[in-house]
C-alpha cells in the first residue's frame, strides 16, 4: 500500500473556512428513529414556540447539508440535547448503530478516570530474584516489569496546546539505567527481560486490519509500551539523481530489518513510496523514489513484539553505561512460573492519569486508550478470552444510564471496525459525565475547534472556534463527532454526530460536520434558565 495514501486515510482532516448556503431541493434523508425508553438525559419535553422554530430551521439546515451527494450515500445519525434540562432539541437515527471510530475513547477514558480516579499514576520497574554483590555483580536476570504505563516515553507534561518532546524516545529506560547504576551494578549474569506478563497476551483486538499493523497507529499492545511501541525509520536522499536513499532506524530494534530500495530521483519528480510489511514477518521492504536534495522522510513503524524490543533497548542502555551484560535480551509473557518475590532495584512513577487521558483524546491516542481499559480490568484480576475483557466496562456504562445494547464494544480506542454505538450511548455518557467530580479532568482532555489537538485546523474562521469541545473519529469511510458545544447565548448542549459508509475523499463528511457545528449554535441558541449550583460545569 503507498504510504502517502495509508497516512491521508487516517490523518486529521483539515477543513477550510466555508460559507453555508442553504437550498431547498435537497432531498430527506430519512425518518427519525422510532421512540423507545430513553435515559432522563435526552428525554421527550415539552417545547415551546421558539423551539420548534429553532428545531425547523436547524432540520432545513440539516437536509441542506446531508442531502446532496456525496454525502447523502452515506448513513448519518445525530441527537442534540439541552446539557442543563436534557430536552432533546434534535434527533435523527439517534437510536442506531454506528461504527464510532475514535469517539469509542470518550467511553475508555471516562470509564478509567471513574474507576482509577484522576491521581492514579502507573508503575514500572526494574526487578531481580538475585543480588548484588559487593563488587556490583547482579547474580540473575534483570526484569523491566511494566504494568500498563503507557508514558515511557520523552513526552513533555502536561499537555498545553501540543504534543512536545524531551531527549531521546527511550528517554524513561534511560533513567531506570541511570538508577541501576546509581545502585552501584556494574554487570548482569542473567539476562535483561522484558516481562509484559501484567495483561495476558492479546497483541491486536478483533476488527482491526493488517495495514493498521505496520504504523504507528496500530501498534501492538502489551504491558510495555516505550516511545508508543514504535519506531523511525528516516529516508535521506541524496545530493544527485541516482544516488542511493539513505534509511536509518532510531532506536535500534531486533523487531524487524529494513531492505531498503528506495533511490533518489530527479529533483521535479514527486515522492514515490511503497512499504510493505507481512504480518508476523521480520523483514521491511520500502521500494520507490525521493528527490534529489529534497527533506528526509520519517515513517513511523509499529513493533510487533513490545517487550523484546523494551529488553533489547534497556540492555542497550546498560552496556552503553559500561555494564557488562552476560546473557541475552528476551521477553517474558507469563509470570505464573516464577518463585518468590523479587526485589525492586528502581523504579518509574508516571503523570498522573489526568494527565495521561488529556494527551489521548487530544491526539487521539490508539495504544494509550487500550492500556487504559486493560489496566482498569487489571485491579479485579485476569480475565482468560477478549470476549471477557470487554465485558469489563459493562457495569459502568449501565450506572451511566446507556440502554443496554447500545454499546457493542471489540476494543477500548475504536480502531476496530467491529465497535457499534448509538448516538444516545455517547449522549447519554456525556450526560452522565458531566455530573461528575472528574469532569474537570474528561472536559479538558477535548480537541476544541479552531484550537489544538486534532480540531486544531478545522472549524477556523467560523461561530464554531473555540466554542466546540468534542472528540473526532475517522477510519475509512467514517467520519464521526462527538461533545459539547457552548452557543453565543451561553446555552450549553450536548451532541453526537456520526457518519457512516462516505465513500468520498474524506474532506465532504469532515465539511459536513463542520456546518452541522455552526447551525447548531446559530439555531439552540436561546439562552438557559439559571443554572443551580449542582449543575455547574467547567468552562
Amino acid at each position: 500500500m503507498r504510504i502517502e495514501k495509508i497516512l491521508q486515510r487516517f490523518a486529521a482532516v483539515a477543513v477550510a473556512s466555508a460559507v453555508w448556503t442553504f437550498g431547498t431541493a435537497a432531498q430527506h434523508l430519512g425518518a427519525q428513529s422510532k421512540t423507545k425508553t430513553v435515559p432522563v438525559c435526552c428525554g421527550p419535553k415539552k417545547q415551546s414556540a421558539s423551539s420548534k422554530k429553532a428545531l425547523e430551521r436547524f432540520a432545513a439546515r440539516v437536509e441542506a447539508l446531508l442531502g446532496t451527494a456525496p454525502t447523502n450515500k452515506g448513513e448519518w445519525g445525530l441527537l442534540i440535547v439541552d446539557a442543563e434540562s436534557g430536552e432533546t432539541l434534535y434527533e435523527q437515527n439517534a437510536d442506531k448503530y454506528f461504527v464510532p471510530a475514535s469517539n469509542m475513547k470518550l467511553f475508555t477514558t471516562a470509564l478509567a478516570l471513574a474507576k482509577l480516579g484522576p491521581e492514579y499514576r502507573f508503575h514500572t520497574t526494574l526487578e531481580t530474584r538475585g543480588t548484588i554483590s559487593t563488587g556490583g555483580v547482579l547474580g540473575g536476570d534483570l526484569a523491566l516489569v511494566g504494568r500498563g504505563d503507557p508514558n515511557l516515553s520523552n513526552r513533555k507534561f502536561p499537555y498545553e496546546w501540543k504534543e512536545e518532546f524531551d531527549g531521546p524516545p527511550e528517554k524513561a529506560l534511560g533513567e531506570l539505567a541511570d538508577a541501576l547504576v546509581a545502585k552501584g551494578v556494574k554487570e548482569i549474569s542473567g539476562d535483561v527481560i522484558g516481562d509484559d506478563s501484567y495483561f495476558p497476551r492479546e497483541r491486536y483486538p478483533n476488527g482491526w486490519e493488517i495495514d493498521d499493523m505496520v504504523w504507528e497507529y496500530g501498534a501492538a499492545i502489551s504491558a510495555i509500551v516505550v516511545d508508543d511501541n514504535t519506531v523511525a525509520l528516516t529516508l535521506t536522499p541524496g545530493e544527485q539523481a541516482s544516488n542511493p536513499v539513505q534509511g536509518t532506524v532510531t532506536p535500534a530494534t531486533p523487531d524487524f530489518t529494513v531492505v531498503n530500495d528506495v533511490v533518489t530521483s530527479a529533483a521535479d519528480v514527486k515522492p514515490d513510496l511503497t512499504l510493505t510489511r507481512e504480518p508476523g514477518a521480520n523483514i521491511v521492504v520500502v521500494k520507490g523514489s525521493l528527490p534529489a536534495k529534497s527533506a528526509p522522510r520519517k515513517l513511523v513503524l509499529a513493533i510487533e513484539e513490545p517487550a523484546q524490543h523494551a529488553a533489547a533497548t534497556l540492555k542497550r542502555l546498560l552496556e552503553e553505561r559500561g555494564v557488562k551484560v552476560a546473557g541475552v535480551a528476551r521477553a517474558r509473557h507469563d509470570h505464573a512460573e516464577l518463585d518468590g518475590d523479587p526485589a525492586v532495584i528502581a523504579e518509574h512513577v508516571s503523570v498522573p492519569l489526568g494527565d495521561a487521558v488529556k494527551l489521548i483524546n487530544k491526539i487521539s491516542q490508539n495504544l494509550h486508550t487500550e492500556m487504559l481499559l486493560r489496566t482498569v480490568a487489571r485491579q479485579s484480576g485476569v480475565w482468560a478470552t477478549p470476549d471477557e475483557l470487554m465485558k469489563v466496562p459493562a457495569d459502568f456504562y449501565a450506572a451511566a444510564g446507556i440502554a443496554p445494547g447500545d454499546v457493542i464494544q471489540a476494543d477500548a480506542s475504536g480502531l476496530s471496525r467491529h465497535d457499534l454505538v448509538t448516538p444516545r450511548a455517547i449522549v447519554t455518557l456525556l450526560s452522565f459525565a458531566q455530573k461528575q467530580s472528574w469532569f474537570g479532568f474528561y472536559y479538558a482532555s477535548l480537541p476544541v475547534a479552531g484550537v489544538d489537538g486534532t480540531l486544531e485546523d478545522r472549524m477556523k474562521n467560523t461561530l464554531a472556534a473555540g466554542q466546540i469541545h468534542a472528540k473526532t473519529g475517522s477510519v475509512e469511510h467514517v467520519r464521526t463527532l462527538s461533545g459539547f458545544a457552548q452557543t453565543p447565548g451561553g446555552r450549553r448542549v450536548i451532541f453526537s454526530f456520526l457518519s457512516n459508509n462516505e465513500g468520498g475523499k474524506g474532506h465532504e463528511a469532515a465539511d459536513a460536520l463542520t456546518g452541522l457545528c455552526v447551525a447548531m449554535l446559530e439555531e439552540f441558541i436561546v439562552t438557559p434558565p439559571k443554572r443551580g449550583l449542582e449543575h455547574q460545569h467547567p468552562r
